[in-house]
C-alpha cells in the first residue's frame, strides 16, 4: 500500500511539455442512506464486486494515475485495506487508505494531505461513480496539464429545467424561471486540479460545498469542462445500482470487462 517509490509519469508528456503526475484522491466515508440500509455506499456490490473496488480501478486504468489515495470510513480504514488487499489492483499503480472526516470535503483535504511529494495534478472522484470510461479520465488530466487550473467532465441537460420557490415537503412549489439548458451542464468525476491550486482552495474556502470544482471558482480562476460519459452517472438511489448492473453486464459481454 506504499506511495513510494515513485513511478516514472506515464504516459510520456508531448515534447516541449513538462513531465507531471498524477494521484487521485477517492473520498469513500459516506454511508449512502438513499440506497437504504446496509453497508457503506462505497462497499455495496456491483457484478460482486464493491463499488470501490470498480472506481479504484476505473483510476488506475489512466496510464497517467500512478498513486490512488482512498480516504475510507474513520473507523474504516484497516477494513478499506482488508478490501484492497483481496482484489486484484494494477501493479503499476500505488494505493494508499487514509481515515477520513465527517464530510466529504474534510475527507478529500484529508486525502490531498497525505499525498507524497511529487504529484502536482490531483484527480478527486466519487467512490459512487464506479464506472466511468477512462477516456473521461485521460481527458480531464490532460485539459489539467494543457495549464487549466480545474477541470470537470460535464453533460449537457436532456430535460428542461426549472427554478422554483421551496415550499414545505409535499407542497406545490412555484416556478420562478426556467434557465437556459444550452448554457447548463451536468457535472460529473473525476475531477482534476492543479495541486497547488486545490490546496489553496481547500486552505481558503471554508464554505460546505457539493464538489471541489466550486471551491477553485471561489478563488476566482477559471475551471473548465471536457465531454462526460453517460456511464459515469453517480449510483445514489437503488435504480441507479439497476442501471450499473445493467452496464456492467453489457461491457463484460462485449469488451470483456
Amino acid at each position: 500500500m506504499s506511495a513510494d517509490p515513485l513511478p516514472p509519469p506515464s504516459p510520456n508528456p508531448a515534447p516541449g511539455r513538462t513531465a507531471s503526475r498524477t494521484a487521485a484522491v477517492i473520498p469513500a466515508a459516506g454511508r449512502g442512506v438513499r440506497l437504504g440500509p446496509g453497508a457503506p455506499k462505497a462497499l455495496r456490490a456491483l457484478g460482486g464486486t464493491p463499488m470501490l473496488i470498480h472506481a479504484i480501478r476505473a483510476m488506475a486504468d489512466s496510464r497517467a494515475v500512478s498513486l490512488v489515495v482512498v480516504v475510507a470510513p474513520p473507523d474504516g480504514a484497516a477494513e478499506v485495506r482488508t478490501l484492497l488487499d483481496a482484489h486484484a489492483l494494477p501493479d503499476r499503480t500505488d494505493f494508499l487508505v487514509v481515515p477520513g472526516g465527517e464530510s466529504r470535503q474534510e475527507s478529500v483535504k484529508l486525502g490531498l494531505d497525505a499525498l507524497p511529494p511529487g504529484y502536482d495534478i490531483v484527480l478527486v472522484h466519487d467512490a459512487a461513480r464506479p464506472l466511468v470510461p477512462v477516456d473521461t479520465v485521460d481527458a480531464v488530466v490532460e485539459a489539467v496539464r494543457d495549464g487549466a487550473p480545474a477541470a470537470v467532465p460535464a453533460l449537457p441537460l436532456a430535460d428542461t429545467v426549472k427554478q422554483v420557490e421551496p415550499a414545505a415537503p409535499g407542497e406545490p412549489e412555484a416556478v420562478v424561471a426556467t434557465p437556459d439548458r444550452s448554457l447548463l451542464r451536468a457535472v460529473q468525476t473525476p475531477q482534476g486540479f492543479d495541486r497547488d491550486t486545490l490546496v489553496r482552495a481547500h486552505a481558503t474556502v471554508t464554505d460546505d460545498v457539493t464538489d471541489d470544482a466550486s471551491m477553485v471558482e471561489q478563488l476566482g480562476l477559471t475551471v473548465v469542462a471536457v465531454p462526460g460519459h453517460e456511464e459515469a452517472f453517480k449510483v445514489t438511489r437503488p435504480l441507479d445500482l439497476v442501471l450499473a448492473e445493467a452496464v456492467l453486464a453489457r461491457r463484460r459481454l462485449n469488451d470483456g470487462f
